[in-house]
């Protein structure tokens, strides 16, 4: 009974040390390195070999049939670790079985293990010189063609991932702004996006380590080679016909024990790095890819039966492929004319539909002269379907998404915008109105996607040469099945309902000030919050109007300042109004209230605010030249001097572009309205501060002075 208690005891110890093992991780991999040098040091009996290699064997499957069935790169990004631990347990190995079977290689086969004398025997057949003859063809494989191949693709996905990294980060952006996409989920994609880029700069490197693991494996096997024969010869006395019989039988198995592996291990690494340009699981791909032109198969099954019947060429192999060929290519044929068919009955339903609408609105009695649209969008008959596309997110969703974000971002809700068939313009054609005037216009392709190369070189892909509408840039439409070959040269991809959204949230941002209204600012103040009914009756009308506050805001949207904070709004107009009227005065002491907002709505990935400031001598400047009392200052420079500014800010901004930068300008308190004059007609994007309404809280990244 004690006995098995202690039994007991025993066996829930063990099982308690294993769950602990297996708990933490971090000390079993130590662990395992720590194994890895003792294999170097000590001597490791047969039939630990003969365990190593088999794990060996089964790690290397393993990592092959992950690189397989991963659908990104990034699923597999510890790829690079396991490859080098990988790598060094083969070469632990090598060491190991070189010093059993320089040791005991006299004895017999079976003196390093069974694993290695069955991977000789087989791979010789009897005959040595075989076994060396088939080893060679493995290594020449390995590291001519796959190492090679693999160090190369990794090469080059590392530069073109980095390349395509400003390009990429424009998508992001432009997504953002116009609604596709939430900040959170922006900022996890520029995560994913450095990820993918570290990845493939690891796998270039991760390379030569495969391509080293083939080139020692070779020097080993040479060395075994040799150093046993030296050995049976001159200290077992071995004569030299079963000394080379024997040492290379073993030498032979132990190369093809670990070449086999790294030949696993070097095509997993070839299959992860080609994966930049597929999109799926590689099986799939494959496949599809393949399939995806019946006039190949058909070709592929002609050439094959005329090769059946060639004189001297066996009838029935090339007969079968030819047929299964021909099958293939009939039943995929007939696979893409069904796709195709349902495709443009789709779209042609779809047409129909918004048609049918358009009459029935255009049919309607027109009893009073309409309101004015505050906003309008206007589509040929060619890009209705852009309304009801079923794939992906259609143009009134985006458009619904573009309104939140504007709300999230600004504060103001935009009005309904309206969409509306145009039968003047051309089918491709659109038109952006504000308050019925044409605000902004362009053109787009259905089944295409807008390219643009972030390096502003020339695009080498097969398309329609355009201008992308919302800052335009030399961009490129081009056929969506070229969306591939298109992301593998690192272009910026664009698809077309998301042209639109962009173009139409740069010019509602542009315009944005015409769409605050006063009723808008009516309704604004109405919805807030009982209260602030005491501020709001305090300072209106007794110290300042609503159309007062209606400038206020029009002047902080118009520079892309919220206006969600309306309580520190109100009391910063009630404060300041005290001491000035004026509406610059007014709007200046609101931002330095809203320092905190401005300040960190202004910082980037690293929470930094990169600022230009203004040199001393232009600060004099903007002092000397203006006339005016403090309510009414204007500024008076030459036109040569307007000119000399804003040819400086251009310069510093484009340099600062060119390293990913988008600077805020920072000024003094007097400044900065004067500096604003100048540049909202210029560079309007530009972000001016004052020092005041820097936060003292920010980390501040200076570039330099305009000077």
């Amino acid at each position: 009974m004690n006995m098995e208690n202690s039994i007991e005891n025993n066996s829930s110890g063990f099982n308690f040390n294993i769950q602990s093992l297996l708990k933490h991780t971090d000390l079993a991999f130590a662990l395992g390195i720590i194994l890895i040098m003792v294999i170097l040091i000590m001597p490791v009996p047969s039939i630990l070999m003969d365990l190593f290699f088999s794990m060996s064997i089964t790690l290397s499957v393993l990592i092959l049939m992950t690189s397989l069935f991963i659908v990104k790169p990034l699923e597999f990004s510890t790829f690079p670790t396991v490859l080098l631990i990988s790598t060094i347990i083969r070469l632990a190995l090598n060491v190991a079985s070189t010093r059993l079977i320089l040791s005991n290689g006299h004895n017999g086969a079976a003196a390093a293990g069974q694993v290695i004398e069955a991977f000789g025997e087989f791979a010789m057949g009897g005959n040595f010189i075989i076994g060396i003859i088939v080893f060679a063809i493995l290594v020449i494989v390995n590291f001519v063609v796959i190492t090679k191949g693999s160090g190369r693709i990794a090469e080059v996905s590392a530069r073109f991932s980095l390349d395509a990294m400003p390009g990429k980060q424009m998508a992001i952006d432009a997504d953002l702004s116009a609604g596709l996409i939430d900040e959170s989920t922006a900022k996890s994609r520029r995560k994913e996006l450095e990820n993918e880029s570290n990845f493939f700069g690891s796998m270039d490197g991760a390379a030569k380590f495969v391509r080293g693991d083939a080139i020692a494996g070779l020097l080993i096997t040479f060395i075994n080679i040799i150093g046993g024969i030296l050995i049976g010869c001159l200290q077992h006395g071995m004569d030299i016909t079963n000394a080379v019989q024997s040492y290379t039988l073993l030498t032979v198995g132990d190369g093809l024990v670990t070449q086999i592996p790294a030949l696993l291990v070097s095509l997993a690494a070839g299959l992860l790095v080609s994966k930049g340009g597929v999109e799926g699981k590689t099986d799939k791909a494959l496949f599809g890819q393949l399939s995806a032109y019946p006039a190949a198969l058909g070709m592929s099954s002609f050439l094959s039966a005329s090769l059946a019947l060639l004189p001297g060429i066996p009838l029935f192999p090339f007969l079968a492929i030819s047929v299964l060929s021909g099958l293939g290519s009939w039943f995929t044929k007939k696979k893409h004319a069904s796709v195709i068919e349902e495709t443009e009955r789709k779209s042609q339903e779809s047409s129909q539909k918004s048609l049918k609408e358009a009459q029935t609105k255009s049919s309607e009695q027109i009893i009073k002269p309409p309101p004015v649209e505050t906003i309008r969008i206007e589509l040929g008959l060619g890009l209705l379907p852009l309304v009801h596309q079923d794939q992906g997110v259609n143009l009134t969703d985006q458009i619904k998404i573009l309104r939140q974000t504007l709300a999230s971002e600004l504060g103001i809700i935009l009005p309904a915008i309206r969409l509306q068939d145009n039968m003047q313009i051309g089918s491709q054609e659109y038109i952006i109105r504000i308050k019925e005037m044409e605000a902004g216009k362009g053109q787009l392709r259905l089944n295409h996607i807008l390219v643009l190369d972030p390096q502003g070189q020339p695009i080498t892909l097969g398309g329609e040469q355009t201008i992308e509408p919302s800052f335009g840039l030399k961009a490129m439409w081009v056929p969506e099945k070229s969306r591939r070959e298109a992301e593998v040269k690192g272009y910026t991809l664009v698809d077309t309902s998301t042209v639109l959204t962009t173009h139409l949230s740069e010019i509602v941002k542009d315009n944005i000030i015409e769409l605050l209204s006063y009723s808008d600012t009516q309704s604004i103040l109405d919805n807030m919050s009982d209260v602030y009914k005491k501020l709001l009756n305090d300072i209106i009308p007794g110290q300042i109007t609503i159309g007062g506050i209606q400038r206020v805001l029009q002047n902080l949207i118009g520079e892309r300042v919220s206006i969600r904070d309306m309580p520190t709004i109100l009391e910063a107009i009630a404060e300041i109004c005290m001491f000035s009227r004026n509406l610059t005065n007014i709007t200046e002491h609101v931002r330095q209230r809203l320092s905190r907002q401005i300040t960190f709505s202004n910082l980037n990935d690293s929470n930094e605010l990169v600022i230009f400031t203004l040199s001393s001598q232009w600060e004099q400047n903007f002092i000397e030249y203006v006339v005016g009392d403090m309510d009414n200052r204007q500024l008076a420079f030459p036109p040569s001097m307007v000119q000399d500014f804003v040819s400086k800010i251009k310069q510093s901004y484009d340099r600062a572009i060119l390293i990913g930068e988008n600077p805020v300008l920072v000024t003094s308190q007097s400044a900065r309205p004067l500096v604003r004059s100048i540049l909202e007609r210029a560079r309007p994007n530009t972000i001016i501060m004052s020092q005041t309404e820097v936060h003292q809280k920010a980390k501040i990244r200076s570039l330099g002075s305009i000077s």
